[in-house]
């Protein structure tokens, strides 16, 4: 059987059950994101919440993951002429909201844009920051993240 890593409170564990078995304890939330690179190779953060994150989230009807990324990248930081390159990784993490247990799937893409426009955080969503960081300097953003998002990063290749 396929081994799942899944962040449960934010700790990993390993899941070696059934995959199917394991989401019938949560409602599942389907979602995209994205490691977006600039001109400059910087990696876009976004600070939402308290804490560094990648932007991404819910896949919404009939929309396929590529288009979901895309979206949600330009709805939290407002970065416009995004380019797919690759799909990189799903994570799987869990968290509870009103008293409610969710799993969020999440299909991480690989993007690049030349847009040096501004970053408008999405303030509705919690983000109080979008910045673009070096990658090279990403260790300060790595020590108060999510461990999905570390990853994430792991299979981020320049």
């Amino acid at each position: 059987m396929q081994k799942y890593k899944v962040y449960i409170n934010n700790s990993s564990n390993i899941i070696v059950d059934d995959l199917n078995n394991f989401k019938k304890k949560y409602n599942c939330i389907e979602a995209s994101g994205g490691v977006v690179f600039n001109f400059k190779n910087e990696i876009l953060f976004i600070y939402r919440n308290g804490v560094w994150d990648l932007p991404k989230g819910k896949i919404e009807y009939n929309e396929s993951y590529e288009d979901a990324a895309l979206r949600e990248v330009f709805e939290e930081t407002g970065v416009k002429n995004l380019y797919l390159k690759n799909f990189l990784v799903t994570t799987y993490h869990t968290y509870v909201q009103n008293s409610i247990d969710y799993l969020k799937i999440t299909n991480w893409f690989k993007m690049y844009t030349k847009s040096n426009m501004k970053l408008v955080p999405q303030l509705q969503e919690g983000i109080t920051k979008a910045e673009w960081v070096n990658f090279n300097d990403i260790s300060d953003k790595m020590v108060n993240t999510y461990g999905n998002i570390k990853d994430v990063l792991t299979n981020v290749e320049i």
